[in-house]
C-alpha cells in the first residue's frame, strides 16, 4: 500500500470555502479514478490559521500516478477548478492571500 497525506495551511477565513470545495470538486473527482480517502482533518494553529490535512490510501505508488494523471488531465474538472479559482480572484491570488501552504507527502509505516 502507498499513503499520502495532502496538507495545506489556510487562512481561518477561508477555511469553510475550501472545505466545501473539496466535497463538492475534489473529492468526487478523486474518487472517480480510484482515490481511496482515509480521512481529512483539521486543526486550528493559531488566530489566524488551521491546517487542514487528507489522508489517502492507494494500492502501489504507480497506481497512485495513474489516479492523479486521470484526475488532473480531466477537463470537465479543471474547468471546476478554475472557475473556482476565478471567484475568488485567480489562482495566484488564493495561494498567495487564503492557502499559504500546501505539501504532498508519502506517509512510510513505523510498524515492523
Amino acid at each position: 500500500m502507498f499513503y499520502r497525506r495532502k496538507y495545506y495551511m489556510v487562512k481561518n477565513e477561508f477555511v469553510e470555502i475550501f472545505n466545501a470545495h473539496f466535497n463538492e470538486t475534489n473529492f468526487p473527482n478523486q474518487l472517480k479514478y480510484g482515490a481511496r480517502l482515509i480521512g481529512r482533518w483539521m486543526v486550528p494553529k493559531d488566530e489566524a490559521t488551521t491546517e487542514v490535512f487528507a489522508i489517502w490510501e492507494y494500492n502501489s505508488y504507480d497506481d497512485y500516478q495513474a489516479i492523479e494523471a486521470k484526475a488532473r488531465n480531466d477537463q470537465e474538472h479543471l474547468q471546476r477548478i478554475n472557475n473556482w479559482y476565478e471567484v475568488h480572484g485567480g489562482r495566484d491570488f488564493v495561494l498567495k492571500q487564503y492557502i499559504l501552504e500546501v505539501r504532498n507527502e508519502e506517509l512510510k509505516s513505523t510498524l515492523t
